[in-house]
């Protein structure tokens, strides 16, 4: 059974949201305000969070940034149309999709439904046996502890930038566009957000890179995207 925060304020759409999510048999945990939303979200460790961005006592943006600091937990965001810069920066914050209000209970279930079968999808990557290290002159990542270390100093990678550093390890040389990019590690085509990876990759060769200005690991093709640098020892 998985386990399910939903913090939003409304408690019709939280109604609504607990019925069908127990149709999909899910344990429903509810919070109605940002500060128990976060407390929530750091005590019970769920399988998935339904955050809507305007909330009393702790906006969403900032709840999100909490829970980011402390889990990797999949976050869908609620949000309205004029809320669109808000919706950026919760991508950029680590938000794993969004639905915007009104929305309908068809698209909200299939939402979690590609949440929880991606998340399947990583765990089984994680835990089958071809799980390995990779090892990359002064850089080591470690897939089964989802660990990486940098020139003997271990990395605090948020889950986007870990997914995004292993999708390009294990296949270095291959050029990946931004758009390939949002497919595969945010599991949806989000048109115009291209510069939500931008940020997210800026984010990782700061934590990773030896020099910012002229990148080890991660490298711009120019037109295309951002590969693993094929050129660095092994």
């Amino acid at each position: 059974m998985k386990k399910v925060l939903v913090i939003e304020d409304d408690p019709e759409i939280v109604n609504l949201l607990e019925i069908h999510l127990k149709d999909l048999n899910c344990e429903v945990l509810k919070a109605y305000d940002g500060n128990t939303g976060v407390d929530k979200a750091l005590s019970h460790d769920p399988d998935l969070i339904i955050l809507d961005l305007s909330l009393p006592e702790k906006d969403g943006l900032n709840v999100c940034r909490e829970v980011r600091a402390h889990q990797g937990t999949p976050i869908i965001m609620l949000t309205a149309k004029s809320e669109e810069i808000d919706r950026v920066l919760g991508l950029e914050m680590g938000a794993d999709d969004y639905i915007t209000k009104p929305f309908s209970i068809r698209e909200f279930i299939a939402r979690v439904k590609a949440i929880f079968r991606r998340t399947k999808m990583i765990e089984d990557r994680i835990t089958s046996p071809e799980s390995k290290t990779f090892r990359f002159d002064e850089l080591t990542i470690d897939i089964e502890k989802r660990k990486v270390i940098v020139r003997n100093d271990k990395v605090e990678l948020s889950p986007k930038e870990f997914e995004l550093l292993t999708l390009m390890a294990a296949h270095p040389g291959r050029s990946y566009s931004r758009s390939d990019l949002l497919k595969l590690i945010w599991g949806y085509d989000f048109d115009g957000y291209e510069h939500t990876v931008n940020s997210h990759i800026n984010r990782l060769r700061a934590k990773i890179e030896p020099d910012m200005n002229n990148p080890k690991y991660i490298k711009t093709t120019w037109g295309i995207g951002y590969k693993f640098n094929e050129e660095v020892t092994i």
